[in-house]
């Protein structure tokens, strides 16, 4: 990867080094920027932002990437004119040809700018273009100048809604409306208005009614930058057979179906046939040959209730909780119009579900050569996406590994490296618990989590089993912005059966000691997710300016065992530790959070940053906590200078011990992150980034010199590096090669500034993995 990155600087220096203009015919000139400038500064903090006006030019220069270099132009400046030549071809396509100045759309721009300028209440507003030709270099420059002026504002707001009924759900939090009394005239926002008023319209059961429906008329004196606004809902049209419907009403759900084999083909204009059965007021045409869903899970995953006023959210709530069924390949929710009955106006609700494939299967085979010792490994997964008819997903997956030794064997108490390893989970799509009510699980759409995993390993020196179980529920909210994860129970232990003689005392560190002897960790934890990235189209996405998430979690282990301990009146060891059936079980607390931020500058521009800390405190049962649940420091999402594993804690250092990397773990973890990314050309992005951050222990212990926090000295034991990056960017993964060079290493006996006097061989660090760093 690296002979790649060498190849592609080659290419772009050369590149760049091209003329710019070598594809620009003779007597046209290459666009070569394009500035847009507020020049008023009475509005320089308005809502206005030049970010958001560039996509209203119709002609920008090429892109620019790392601070003004045109890579893409230059890329495609590699290529000849003879297009008869793949490298020509090749090249031309990966990059972009040179952007023509167009004087015709430069004008239509300008246009452009003022229609933007006064649907955002800016009805005065001027917008200049100024281009600067150098004849010479064959280059235009142009600056839109904008000057926005006095914005039109809202005096007052009436309302003109014959409806009493419809009036007052309208006005009932008219402060949650984006235009309010003195704001900005902004026609975008208007249409926020009306969307947002159809929306709580029909949610209170307006099924018929449209945002076409509300109309504003906007009244201003001569001379005077003051609108007096009225909003008016407009009679309705006449519906199809609902005759009569001459103004808005509210409808009733007559009836909810659901019909759980639809086919498109055989049941069209509601023909459904198959077995009718009533549950909770509400009807199911099944297939008497595959009744595979349960009604009540149905019943749970279903918002909409007969007799009840229509509700357009809860038609999406039900779309969202038949969506999570693995077993359903789709869902289509559909409305009929029945009329008027006894002095209301009704619909028919049908929810068509179409099956999915109950089970699948996949097997794996690999083969490895270690120093001339071949192995082989076999696997199989297993997935039934429908165990119980309530859309249970069963996972299971096994895989066994073996390789041969060579060479003397005598002492070992294997002549082989084998492995078998086993999972099996199970995933409900509900919340599982006894004595819940159904408006609890509808409010908390959770999927419950039963999961075991068993895994045996025969070493040479050791056999050690690892098996566990967990209990988790998760429930997402928010569209999926939020998320949490709550792990009632996470159960891990580890036996060693079988050892070398010795083996065990042959190990001094107390931390490698633990990931070998007996040990037992029950833990619970509750894990949290928020962003608040719109899942839209790439490009809409791709618009949003400001983009942030954040994620906290926190854990403790040991407290209902060391309880029960406590209360039995049971017997500690002389390390004054309880345990369960003869092993040591864990007790200790852990938090740790991270933010981060992306920042677009641009549509191929962005800066990013993260800063993000963790503490883990061992106590009651445990006097240090095990190797596994502690931090580390250094690798591809971390400082990017030190390899992983390879940083800290504090001041320590790795040179003076056998196997250094195990002591390279603490208790308290800091880091700080800041990236600027840039798309280049074709699949490739590249990025420049400055990390920071260590950890620490939190007592003192003598195999991790000066790994100790003290407030006095942690901030000259924070590590910094520098460096660039690599990226393949193929839209639904990202491949990320990443060179980290120290810039401060806190290490005790290393070179502390080597940003000053840096060395490849001795501060170079590169990182190969899959997706952004944060």
């Amino acid at each position: 990867m690296s002979l790649l990155a060498a190849a592609l600087i080659v290419l772009l220096l050369g590149g760049l080094s091209c003329s710019s203009t070598k594809h620009v015919p003779q007597g046209q000139y290459l666009l070569d920027n394009v500035t847009l400038r507020i020049v008023d500064k009475e509005n320089k903090n308005s809502e206005v932002s030049t970010y958001e006006l560039v996509n209203y030019l119709r002609q920008t220069e090429n892109h620019k990437v790392l601070g003004g270099l045109k890579l893409q132009l230059a890329m495609y400046n590699l290529s000849g004119k003879d297009s008869t030549k793949w490298f020509n071809r090749w090249v031309q396509r990966v990059g972009t040809p040179p952007v023509i100045y167009d004087s015709t759309l430069t004008a239509a721009s300008v246009s452009q700018l003022q229609m933007a300028l006064v649907n955002k209440g800016y009805m005065n507003n001027s917008v200049t273009s100024q281009v600067e030709r150098n004849a010479k270099k064959k280059k235009v420059r142009v600056t839109y100048n904008i000057r926005l002026n006095a914005p039109y504002y809202v005096r007052s707001i009436a309302y003109n809604i014959p409806n009493d009924t419809l009036r007052s759900l309208i006005v009932a939090d008219s402060t949650l409306f984006p235009i309010r009394q003195n704001s900005v005239f902004d026609h975008n926002k208007l249409d926020s208005e009306r969307q947002l008023i159809t929306e709580r319209l029909r949610d209170q059961g307006y099924y018929a009614f449209s945002k076409e429906y509300i109309g504003f008329y906007a009244d201003t004196a001569a001379g005077s930058r003051a609108v007096d606004l009225t909003l008016n809902v407009l009679p309705p049209r006449q519906l199809a057979r609902v005759p009569g419907y001459n103004s808005h009403k509210q409808f009733y759900v007559r009836s909810v179906t659901f019909v759980t084999h639809y086919d498109p083909v055989t049941m069209q204009d509601n023909n459904f046939y198959g077995d009718t059965t009533e549950y909770r007021g509400c009807t199911y045409i099944t297939d008497p040959t595959d009744n595979y869903l349960r009604r009540h899970l149905l019943d749970e995953c279903c918002y909409i209730v007969p007799g009840r006023l229509y509700n357009a959210a809860d038609v999406n709530k039900t779309y969202r909780a038949l969506g999570r069924l693995g077993i359903l390949k789709f869902v289509n929710i559909t409305t009929q119009l029945v009329g008027e009955v006894d002095g209301k106006m009704w619909v028919d609700t049908y929810v068509l579900l179409t099956r999915d494939k109950k089970q699948s299967v996949s097997f794996s085979l690999e083969g490895t050569n270690s120093e001339g010792d071949l192995g082989f490994g076999v696997g199989a997964d297993y997935q039934h996406r429908n165990i119980f008819n309530g859309s249970e997903v069963l996972n299971a997956k096994f895989k066994a590994s073996y390789e041969s030794i060579s060479g003397n064997i005598n002492g070992l108490i294997n002549d082989n490296y084998s492995e078998y390893l086993a999972e099996l989970g199970i995933t409900f799509p509900k919340f599982v618990a006894p004595f819940l009510k159904k408006s609890f699980k509808q409010r908390v759409q959770a999927s419950t989590d039963f999961s075991t995993n068993f895994d045996y390993q025969a070493r040479p020196e050791y056999t050690r089993v690892i098996a566990g179980a967990g209990w988790k529920y998760i429930w997402s909210e928010k569209q999926n912005l939020t998320r949490h994860t709550f792990n009632i129970v996470d159960l891990s232990y580890v036996y060693l059966p079988k050892s070398k003689g010795g083996f065990l005392d042959s190990i001094s560190n107390p931390l490698l000691r633990y990931s070998y002897e007996d040990h037992l960790i029950m833990r619970m934890g509750y894990s949290f997710y928020h962003t608040n990235k719109r899942e839209l189209t790439p490009l809409a996405s791709s618009q949003q300016q400001n983009i942030y998430t954040v994620r906290a979690s926190a854990e403790v282990a040991g407290n209902l065992l060391y309880a029960i301990s406590k209360i039995s009146g049971q017997r500690h060891d002389q390390d004054e530790a309880y345990k369960v059936l003869g092993t040591r079980y864990a007790q200790y607390v852990k938090a740790q959070a991270d933010y981060a931020f992306t920042h677009n500058l641009n549509s191929r521009n962005q800066l990013a940053w993260h800063v993000g800390g963790g503490l883990l405190v061992p106590y009651g049962n445990s006097t240090i906590a095990p190797f596994e649940k502690r931090f580390y420091a250094g690798g591809a999402n971390d400082v990017r200078g030190w390899g992983v594993r390879t940083l800290g804690p504090g001041s320590f250092t790795s040179s003076n011990s056998v196997n250094g990397f195990i002591y390279q773990c603490g208790d308290i973890h800091l880091v700080a992150n800041v990236e600027l990314r840039s798309k280049l050309f074709w699949l490739i992005e590249g990025a420049v980034f400055v990390d920071a951050g260590n950890i620490w222990t939190i007592k003192k212990y003598p195999d991790q010199q000066g790994g100790v926090f003290r407030f006095n000295k942690f901030l000259e034991q924070i590590a910094l590096a520098y460096g660039v990056g690599i990226r393949l960017n193929f839209n639904y993964f990202l491949v990320r090669l990443d060179m980290g060079m120290k810039a401060h290493n806190p290490a005790s006996g290393e070179r502390h500034w080597p940003l000053v006097h840096p060395s490849f061989n001795r501060d170079a660090e590169f990182h190969f993995s899959v997706g952004y760093p944060f």
